[in-house]
């Protein structure tokens, strides 16, 4: 399964960019995310993995 994965403004939440992911990678994401209190939104994506 393909996840898009949309990293969001700090200040007023609108989308910065986004990719599409393989599975096995949006753990890795999410925890890169967390460590420096990035946003993000995470949903299905139907493209082709990046």
């Amino acid at each position: 399964m393909r996840f898009e994965i949309t990293r969001l403004d700090d200040v007023d939440g609108t989308a910065v960019d986004s990719t599409v992911v393989d599975a096995a990678s949006v753990n890795r994401i999410v925890q890169q995310a967390a460590a420096i209190g990035q946003r993000i939104l995470i949903r299905p994506a139907d493209g082709p993995a990046s």
